[in-house]
C-alpha cells in the first residue's frame, strides 16, 4: 500500500511540475532534435531563446518569470493543481532534464493535471532551450545540487 501511495504521489508530483492552463499557440516547428539531455546550452538555441519561447508559450499560466501560482500546492475545486513555480522555488529542480522535457512534451492531463502537451508545437530543442533558461533562474545552490544529481 505504501508503495502504491508513493507511486501515486510521484505521479502527482509530475502533475505539479508543469501543471498549466490555457490554449497552445503555434510556433514554427524546426523539427525534432535528438533526445540527448543538455547541460546549459541547447544546440543553436540560447537561454535567451528559451526565455522568449517560455514567455510565448508558458508565461500565460506560469508567469513571465516562472513564478507560478502562489497557491500551487492547493488543489483547485476541479481537483487539479495551479501552475507551480519553475524558477527554483518549487520542486521542478528535483526532476531530471528528461522528465521535465517529457512533461512539457506530453503534458499532465493523463496524470490528472490540466497542462496540455506541447510536443506538436515545440521541438525537443525548443523544449531544451526553455529548460536551460529555467535553470538559469535557479539559485546557484539549487542548480549545483541539480547538476550533482544528474551525474548520478
Amino acid at each position: 500500500m505504501a508503495r502504491k501511495r508513493r507511486a501515486l504521489l510521484t505521479s502527482a508530483g509530475l502533475v505539479l511540475i508543469l501543471a498549466a492552463c490555457g490554449e497552445k499557440t503555434g510556433t514554427p516547428h524546426p523539427g525534432k532534435s535528438a533526445s540527448t539531455p543538455v547541460a546549459e546550452t541547447s544546440g543553436a538555441f540560447t537561454p535567451e531563446t528559451g526565455r522568449r519561447l517560455f514567455r510565448q508559450h508558458c508565461a500565460q499560466c506560469h508567469g513571465p518569470n516562472a513564478e507560478g501560482d502562489p497557491n500551487w500546492r492547493r488543489r483547485r475545486p476541479d481537483g487539479t493543481f495551479p501552475p507551480p513555480p519553475l524558477n527554483g522555488t518549487g520542486h521542478a529542480w528535483h526532476h531530471s532534464h528528461e522528465v521535465l522535457r517529457t512533461t512539457i512534451r506530453d503534458g499532465t492531463v493523463k496524470l490528472g493535471g490540466s497542462m496540455p502537451g506541447w510536443g506538436d508545437k515545440l521541438s525537443e530543442a525548443e523544449m531544451d532551450a526553455i529548460l536551460v533558461w529555467l535553470r538559469s533562474l535557479w539559485p546557484e545552490e539549487i542548480r549545483a545540487e541539480w547538476q550533482r544529481r544528474q551525474r548520478r
